[in-house]
């Protein structure tokens, strides 16, 4: 069984892939492939969602793609299969987005709403773009072999606010705290792009092929 990049034509797929076929080989993790096709991703044994852009627009985009959406969904919530969302592929995990005065609703997979970063520097840049360093790291398979100070790549103006406190695994600051990374049960999302992310990244992804919720 392979693990799936899910494309719905919204994310850096390419560099993606080249970050998980090569941790899949160094790590002896099964195929990696991308796909589109709602039978593909019904059969993988674990499903990554990038996304890039707008919620609305990733959200709109996704849910085109006949039975896509409910391939991911069955296979996620009905049958537990391991799952990673990354950057917007995260924020849709959420109940609401409010971007650019929308409120667009998400998977609604982890309670909370997708919020404008507001720095209490008010000369702090929005988007927060570039290198930040992980902090308050939960206890999690996926973060195993990462500390706190280890750096990672972020581009992005919003974050996903939990409600769950317990559901934040990292978090980042910029001018505050910023959500980095959340999960619960077989789910998992980071804010930040871990194909992106050189040391930290890559471990993040070999953690997450061989992780068995």
């Amino acid at each position: 069984m392979t693990c799936v990049i899910v494309d719905y034509e919204s994310g850096n797929l390419h560099s993606a892939l080249k970050s998980f076929q090569r941790m899949a080989a160094e790590t002896g993790a099964g195929p990696v492939t991308i796909s589109a096709d709602p039978a593909v991703v019904r059969d993988a044994e674990r499903i990554v969602l990038p996304g890039v852009g707008a919620f609305a627009d990733c959200r709109a985009g996704l849910m085109a793609r006949p039975g896509l959406f409910a391939a991911i969904e069955a296979r996620v919530i009905g049958e537990r299969a391991p799952f990673l969302g990354i950057c917007v592929g995260e924020q849709m995990m959420a109940t609401w987005g409010r971007e650019h005065g929308l409120d667009t609703p998400g998977f609604g997979w982890i309670p909370g709403e997708v919020l404008r970063i507001a720095p209490a520097d008010p000369a702090l840049k929005i988007p927060h773009m570039g290198w930040n360093a992980l902090e308050d790291l939960a206890p999690h398979p996926l973060l195993e072999g990462i500390a706190a100070g280890d750096h990672a790549y972020f581009v992005h103006s919003y974050h996903l606010v939990a409600e769950n406190p317990a559901h934040v695994l990292a978090r980042t600051d910029h001018g505050g705290a910023i959500t980095a990374m959340v999960g619960r049960d077989n789910l998992a999302g980071t804010q930040f792009h871990p194909e992106k992310s050189q040391k930290t990244g890559l471990r993040l992804i070999a953690n997450f092929l061989h992780w068995r919720p």
